[in-house]
């Protein structure tokens, strides 16, 4: 982890989680990976009693508003997931996710429904889709 890079786990907050996918490639472009993404999503959640309160899935990256499970760290979420998804998903390629994620706190009920505006409102923002709904 490079220096002056902090996590807050533990803090009873939510988290605005981004990962994306190696190199920014569209992975998540077609139909069948973001079904299989979202399977997996659901899957990891409810085995580890999260929260999902909003996500988007994108053709390079993902946004994820989450609480922090009970039993585990988020960091240990995002890695289950990920590997799983990964393993589902790779093919012959040499990777599927990036190694890193962005993480940031969401502290009350403003900023969780700034954030969750947010990441209903980036698809329509690219131009993936007409409206967010």
């Amino acid at each position: 982890m490079p220096s002056g890079l902090k996590r807050f786990q533990e803090a009873e907050a939510l988290h605005f989680i981004t990962f994306s996918c190696f190199h920014r490639f569209p992975f998540l472009e077609a139909p069948a990976p973001k079904e299989t993404f979202e399977f997996v999503l659901e899957q990891t959640r409810s085995r580890h009693q999260a929260r999902i309160y909003a996500y988007v899935l994108m053709p390079e990256h993902i946004h994820l508003l989450i609480n922090e499970p009970p039993l585990i760290l988020v960091a240990q979420f995002l890695k289950a997931l990920k590997q799983i998804t990964s393993r589902k998903l790779r093919g012959d390629r040499q990777q599927f996710w990036q190694d890193r994620y962005f993480d940031a706190n969401i502290h009350g009920d403003t900023e969780r429904s700034e954030v969750i505006r947010y990441i209903h409102r980036i698809p329509v923002k690219k131009g993936l889709v007409a409206s967010p709904d």
